[in-house]
């Protein structure tokens, strides 16, 4: 299974750079660079702050994928 995100889009269309982001949440730039590329799966406290941070749900933000 593969868990793909729209983390990217998500932060583009807010217009925020991956730095702003990463500060946001607590987290390196190259942490948010990971996770949208889908080398990386966020913990579970990085991906409840991801989804407070864009107003979503966890399920919404990842999709597991076969």
């Amino acid at each position: 299974m593969v868990l793909r995100n729209c983390i990217k889009e998500c932060r583009t269309k807010k217009e925020i750079s991956q730095e702003e982001l990463a500060k946001a949440v607590g987290v390196s730039r190259q942490t948010i660079h990971a996770i949208e590329k889908g080398s990386y799966n966020p913990s579970l406290e990085l991906s409840f702050k991801l989804s407070l941070y864009f107003n979503k749900t966890i399920e919404e933000l990842f999709q597991y994928t076969r």
